[in-house]
């Protein structure tokens, strides 16, 4: 594995959801605008950093690994 996991469980799940929420704001209630596209993109972000369980932001301020 190339990467440890930093983030629990929970925090995974919470993201996941997060980024399906900030996609259904930045696509179906912004629409296509530059403000929408960045919040899908966030969204997408976020649904993959909770997928992998490995948030690259916290690994830079120190965030030790989970166990």
């Amino acid at each position: 594995m190339l990467y440890r996991k930093n983030i629990t469980r929970p925090e995974s799940l919470l993201r996941v959801v997060g980024g399906v929420a900030l996609i259904a704001v930045g696509v179906w209630w912004q629409g296509m605008s530059p403000l929408g596209l960045v919040l899908a993109g966030l969204g997408i972000g976020s649904i993959l950093s909770g997928a992998f369980g490995y948030c690259p932001a916290c690994a830079m301020v120190g965030r030790k690994p989970v166990e």
